[in-house]
């Protein structure tokens, strides 16, 4: 199996379960344990595929072929995990005696079908993910703010990737560094602030704390353009700096107000109409 590992967890939802998935080779890769549990509600669905594989042979010869293992976010933080692209899943499926099999290989073929669409028009997935955030309650001003700060993270990730930053490791830092200097937190600590676990960070800031997020970002992005740093050092130390200009602007603002930036508020625990408002 290959061993790769790709920036960005995303969730889908079949029927009320949660589908971990990522981006490998411009197509969709699904978590394996996931699925076994979405579709037999095994307690343990490492022990259902084991036994799964020994009953069918030939599944288990052509595992190699059809499974890699990628990063993918847990509530451990990024863990190697296995998954499959739609083919193989399919493939999979077919080894599991569950009556929730067939609804799900049409989910399966549609959310296939929706990420060729999105290759061949981007604009659709970003049309995409407005509505998801407006399905979930959040109000259209934080959307907006939301979307920018995705399209000035790409940025910044691109401008590493040109300046010798490779590892996926190395990205976390890079990030953990200027979330450091902007707001004087990394964001495992926000998280545990938030009283949040696999969940994204950035869907659950307010206005003020995505605002910061996206100068800290486009901070680094612009003086990384300027500098050209080489290799991971030099991208560090370039991180800190971008990060801590907006961090001087976050502590002027509490200075003048009289209050923090880093919230508690989350989206989980908000009110309906309460939610990601600043007070």
């Amino acid at each position: 199996m290959n061993n790769d590992l790709v920036p960005v967890t995303k969730i889908a939802v079949f029927r009320g379960r949660k589908i971990r998935k990522a981006i490998h080779k411009n197509e969709w890769w699904f978590v394996i344990e996931d699925v076994v549990s979405a579709l037999t509600d095994s307690n343990d669905p490492k022990q259902y595929i084991q036994r799964m594989k020994q009953r069918d042979e030939e599944l288990a010869k052509g595992w190699v072929q059809i499974v890699h293992t990628l990063g993918v976010q847990t509530e451990g933080g990024r863990q190697i995990m296995n998954c499959a692209n739609t083919e193989g899943m399919f493939r999979i499926i077919q080894s599991i005696p569950s009556p929730k099999a067939e609804p799900f290989k049409r989910w399966l073929a549609q959310v296939g079908y929706e990420r060729v669409k999105e290759i061949e028009d981007p604009e659709l997935a970003t049309k995409r993910t407005r509505a998801l955030y407006k399905a979930k309650g959040y109000p259209d001003d934080w959307i907006e703010k939301r979307m920018r700060g995705i399209a000035i993270r790409e940025e910044l990730t691109d401008q590493w990737k040109r300046h010798g930053v490779e590892k996926d490791k190395e990205y976390e830092i890079l990030t953990a560094e200027i979330s450091k200097a902007t707001f004087g937190i990394t964001p495992s600590q926000y998280k545990k602030l938030k009283r949040l676990k696999r969940q994204n960070l950035r869907d659950h800031m307010t206005d003020l704390e995505l605002i910061f997020s996206m100068l800290g970002e486009a901070s680094t992005t612009q003086i990384t353009k300027v500098e050209h740093p080489q290799g991971f050092g030099e991208n560090k130390a370039v991180s800190r700096r971008g990060g801590n200009v907006v961090g001087i602007a976050r502590r002027k603002l509490e200075q003048e107000t009289g209050r923090k930036v880093v919230s508690r508020r989350n989206y989980l625990i908000q009110p309906q109409n309460k939610r990601l408002k600043d007070r």
